[in-house]
């Protein structure tokens, strides 16, 4: 196990990715999935002080073989044909492609390929390039299948670079995903692979898509013992979201000890968001990122990357909550004493639909009071010893 050295103070330990192309990944105005959100959190922390352009390291376009790693030949052919206005009916139920979560626009393979890309630049960027922590907030995109389209996510940049880091170094790796959908693409690619574990922390799929993600969804053959689920009730609050996620990760990454943690930074688990049930509130993103980081310095030499993933308030929300993830890996906290940036506000707020937030946290009196706070409490709790409850067999099986 390595020893924690210090949590990244020096400014050549970590990387921020990021290339206009990736603003391209755009289905339609009233398309929920809205990649403006990456221009307003990059703004924000321009404006902060907290990144500077010379700071940014350009993504890339990822490769046809790259893709090949995860995603089917048929599929990406698929892709490909929409990209360029030829879509058949039959891509549908086929490819998933033309649906109202995942439309076809042009120019679909690209644009969904330099999210892939970033994803990759942040990979090599800490293997090869001696970086302890990458930062990659167009990626996240944890739905997409090998050879189908789902929830807005065409190509699946986490599950192409996981299998990326496992070919080109060797790398076991941990999936942690704390989008409030769960991470089904990512899970199923490596459902049989006892070096890859993941873990998604989600909002239970009897009201949610995609619907799975249940806790006895364990992993298959050697891979049993490595996925890990902890689908939580609707109107979850952050101290037991956040108390669930501390447990889970701390009691996994010390069973599998990993070479690298990959986290999903979805922040739709948030009170405001539009299209989930949970009740989180900025708290939530403050605490993540940093249990992240101590436990990647406490077990992976510091190695830490990050991608973005679902959002959808994208003016209250996803900035500041996206935001808290490159000052945690850039030890910058301290510059949430300034607050909330006067003349950002002042230029976003002419276009936002709602107020901005003035400060790094939310008032407590945001919404209503739980009337079911404590056996939703219970619930979590429950469900979070049952699906470690793996980890505990194991020790034990080891003793015996």
């Amino acid at each position: 196990m390595a020893k924690r050295s210090g949590v990244g103070r020096m400014t050549d330990e970590h990387v921020f990715i990021f290339s206009p192309e990736q603003l391209n990944y755009r289905f339609h105005e009233e398309h929920p999935f809205n990649q403006k959100r990456l221009s307003i959190t990059n703004d924000l922390l321009f404006h902060l002080g907290a990144l500077r352009p010379e700071d940014i390291t350009p993504a890339r376009e990822a490769t046809i073989e790259e893709l090949l790693l995860v995603h089917d030949e048929e599929y990406i052919q698929a892709v490909l044909n929409a990209s360029e206005g030829q879509v058949r009916s039959s891509y549908r139920t086929a490819f998933g492609i033309g649906t109202d979560d995942t439309p076809a626009f042009p120019g679909m393979h690209q644009a969904a390929a330099w999210l892939v890309g970033g994803t990759l630049e942040a990979v090599d960027q800490v293997f090869a390039k001696g970086k302890k922590h990458a930062l990659n907030l167009g990626g996240g995109l944890h739905h997409g299948f090998r050879g189908r389209a789902s929830g807005f996510c065409i190509y699946n940049d986490s599950s192409i670079a996981i299998e990326y880091m496992r070919r080109k170094y060797g790398a076991r790796v941990l999936y942690v995903d704390t989008d409030a959908h769960h991470g089904d693409g990512v899970q199923w690619a490596f459902y049989n692979d006892p070096d890859v574990c993941t873990l998604s922390i989600h909002e239970s799929g009897r009201f949610l898509f995609p619907g799975t993600g249940n806790a006895n969804e364990r992993g298959h053959g050697d891979g049993y013992g490595t996925s890990f689920n902890i689908p939580l009730e609707a109107f979850t609050e952050d101290d037991s979201f956040i108390h669930v996620y501390k447990e889970a990760m701390r009691e996994i990454v010390a069973s599998f000890k990993p070479d690298v943690i990959l986290t999903q930074n979805g922040a739709d688990s948030h009170y405001y968001d539009p299209l989930t049930h949970l009740c989180g509130t900025l708290k939530l993103y403050h605490e993540i990122p940093r249990i992240a980081h101590e436990l990647a310095h406490e077990y992976c030499e510091g190695r830490w990357i990050a991608v973005g993933g679902g959002g959808y308030d994208i003016w209250r929300v996803v900035p500041r909550a996206w935001s808290m993830v490159w000052l945690e890996m850039s030890g910058q906290r301290h510059l949430q004493k300034k607050g909330i940036p006067k003349q950002w506000l002042e230029k976003w707020q002419t276009e936002s639909p709602v107020t901005l937030p003035e400060g790094w946290f939310d008032r407590t009196d945001m919404y209503p009071h739980i009337p079911r706070q404590k056996e939703i409490q219970k619930k979590n709790l429950r469900t979070l010893k049952q699906s470690l409850k793996v980890i505990e067999s194991s020790s034990e099986n080891s003793k015996a």
